[in-house]
């Protein structure tokens, strides 16, 4: 099979979340927590072969997906079009650590190391339905029934309405509860009204000093939160977040480690509790398969971050159930205008479609209502133009 056309869909779709939108600018925009976004942006990429398959990737961005987008309508994409389609995990590894070393000048992580993420899960999609086979099934997991947990938006550190929206997320039957404020008021609101049974964690986006992490990490340990999640700035401060861990609050970080070699780094330091790989930024599927193993090496737990709705979301639930059965799948706990796919009608746990690949097939009347921009890579087209 050789690979033909890639087409590039950059798609927001509004959602709601039981919270006013802010009118104030905020400098947090870029981030899809933010309580000033009412959209929710997905890059996804299609690739499809001379036989007609064709597989699905999404790569990272948010509302900064111009970037990854540009690299993959242009030096990414180019590449891979008119590749041989790879056959096996082993021909998938080597054809991206081709393209890592090709590009290994635009770094280890960033918009082009998120389309290589991109084109790499489309590729193990593929694969699958080569194969005939569930994705999980070929990765060789032994359940196709995963956990769910639900990672809330920012609700602007308001105590009130935190603890509002943490009540009726358990009250739907999620026992897993993530935060993305950063204030004490707001976290201690929400643990005192969940009752015993629910893990809460807490995700603050890198915003503090090591000092100020340290303090705030001391503060939060009566608490006892199922992890604190990226507490310093910058987030590669491992020595820093080594610091923060001797608090006695269980330290997550990883979604913006350089690569699989960044998590090397993590370990080696002893600066997590929780690894947090995120497949549509490290590299893909066959990145998260080597952090796995190093994880299992240095004895550190893995829970896949994933603030995804496409088929990034779908490549993770397929993950997941590799891993211990208390490792739950993170979604952005949302409700869609429109959904792009019907597993996103999220509940506290997932069965794995039974359907060849990644079992994503988005729907093209939405994609097409939500659709920002789009281009398609044509290998006859860029014969032409040679």
């Amino acid at each position: 099979m050789q690979i033909t056309h890639i087409e590039v869909l950059r798609v927001a779709i509004p959602f709601s979340s039981g919270r006013e939108k802010s009118q104030e600018k905020n400098t947090d925009a870029y981030n899809a927590a933010s309580p000033t976004l009412t959209r929710m942006e997905t890059l996804l990429v299609k690739i499809t072969t001379d036989t007609g398959l064709h597989g699905w990737g999404e790569g990272f961005g948010h509302l900064s997906n111009p970037m990854t987008e540009t690299a993959l309508n242009g030096l990414v994409g180019r590449f891979f079009l008119g590749q041989t389609c790879p056959q096996s995990p082993d021909e998938i590894a080597s054809l991206m650590q081709q393209a890592e070393i090709n590009f290994h000048a635009f770094g280890r992580t960033g918009p082009v190391m998120f389309a290589l993420s991109a084109v790499d899960i489309a590729l193990w999609d593929l694969l699958a339905k080569a194969r005939n086979q569930p994705l999980w099934q070929l990765l060789g997991a032994r359940r196709h029934k995963i956990g769910v947990y639900a990672s809330l938006v920012s609700y602007g550190n308001d105590p009130q309405r935190v603890a509002e929206k943490v009540l009726s997320t358990y009250d739907a039957g999620f026992r897993a509860i993530k935060l993305h404020e950063t204030e004490y008021a707001a976290i201690a609101a929400a643990r005192e009204v969940l009752p015993q049974d629910a893990e809460l964690m807490v995700d603050v986006n890198c915003p503090w000093s090591v000092k100020d992490a340290t303090a705030q990490a001391q503060k939060l340990r009566s608490l006892n939160l199922g992890w604190l999640e990226e507490p310093v700035w910058p987030p590669d401060d491992l020595a820093g977040l080594a610091q923060v861990r001797t608090q006695g609050t269980r330290i997550a970080a990883g979604e913006n480690a350089a690569g699989v070699q960044g998590f090397v780094e993590h370990f080696e330091r002893d600066a997590i509790d929780i690894a947090q790989p995120s497949v549509s930024k490290v590299g893909g599927i066959t990145a998260m398969l080597k952090v796995f193993s190093l994880a299992k090496q240095y004895s550190v737990r893995v829970v896949p971050h994933c603030f995804y709705y496409g088929a990034g979301l779908m490549a993770t639930a397929q993950l997941v159930a590799l891993l211990d059965e208390s490792v739950s799948l993170e979604v952005p706990f949302i409700q869609w205008q429109e959904e792009l796919y019907p597993q996103l009608d999220f509940t506290p746990r997932m069965v794995l479609p039974d359907a060849p690949g990644l079992g994503f097939e988005p729907s093209p009347a939405v994609i097409q209502k939500y659709l920002v921009s789009s281009q398609t890579l044509s290998l006859m087209t860029e014969a032409a133009h040679a």
